[in-house]
């Protein structure tokens, strides 16, 4: 079965627009993981616009709470974005929190959210390393990559040490809402088989929705984790937010 992990930077997104503690992040991670979810992902980045590495130590801890011993924590992240005064790098990060998973996604501060996967080949003798060093920490290194992204890309990423892969799903989202998304999913449904025929595990994430997630799971039944958040959070303003992980999960348990 697809497991769930709740992406909890909205959250801080709206804490940082007043200022001070509210909404707690911590506080909707747990209710997150007592709805039923699997883990909780977060993504710091160099200019803190969400998520602060203090958060991460703070889920960090939650998350070794017995309650929620065996849930996981991803944390996301550029790993060649530089350190600054407030932000000690994702290695620092990953070094002191040890999340079960880290997917090194090559967004940059521009970027208002992640919107490319990895170009591997051009960048294999410099991930290598930070692969190395990220399981070192007991890191499962995922790479974030697109949807068409060729066979022997994901064979080096295998070869560098990758565990699992995490296919970009935006343009299938936007083809979805078009009104046109077969080709869209194909690609994500063929480079999950690929994937898992040479052994790696295969997440997916972004803009998933309660109307798009289902589809996805069933065209590509090898998904083995899903990152949800923009939506999940949209639905949560409504819903209440132990609701809309209910609903979620409803949706991966069935297909």
């Amino acid at each position: 079965m697809t497991l769930l992990s709740v992406n909890v930077n909205k959250v801080a997104v709206l804490r940082n627009s007043r200022g001070g503690q509210l909404p707690d992040v911590k506080n909707a991670a747990q209710i997150a993981l007592r709805a039923g979810c699997d883990g909780i992902t977060v993504h710091p980045r160099p200019d803190l616009r969400h998520i602060h590495p203090n958060d991460c130590v703070a889920i960090r801890a939650l998350l070794n709470v017995h309650e929620f011993l065996g849930r996981e924590f991803n944390i996301e992240g550029n790993p060649f974005a530089p350190a600054n005064a407030q932000y000690p790098g994702l290695l620092a990060i990953v070094e002191q929190t040890r999340p079960e998973q880290v997917t090194l996604v090559p967004d940059g501060d521009t970027q208002i959210t992640s919107d490319h996967g990895w170009h591997i080949r051009e960048n294999a003798a410099r991930l290598g390393p930070m692969i190395a060093n990220m399981r070192a920490f007991g890191a499962r290194v995922s790479l974030f990559v697109d949807a068409d992204i060729g066979e022997s890309e994901l064979r080096i990423a295998r070869d560098l040490g990758v565990e699992r892969i995490e296919i970009y799903t935006g343009p299938y989202a936007h083809d979805l809402e078009s009104g046109n998304a077969e080709e869209a999913l194909s690609r994500c449904a063929q480079t999950s088989a690929i994937a898992c025929a040479l052994g790696l595990g295969v997440n997916a994430g972004h803009d998933l929705s309660q109307s798009n997630l289902a589809a996805l799971l069933k065209a590509a039944p090898g998904i083995c984790e899903v990152s949800i958040g923009h939506a999940l959070f949209n639905d949560a303003l409504y819903a209440g937010l132990d609701n809309a992980v209910r609903a979620y999960l409803k949706i991966v348990s069935s297909v």
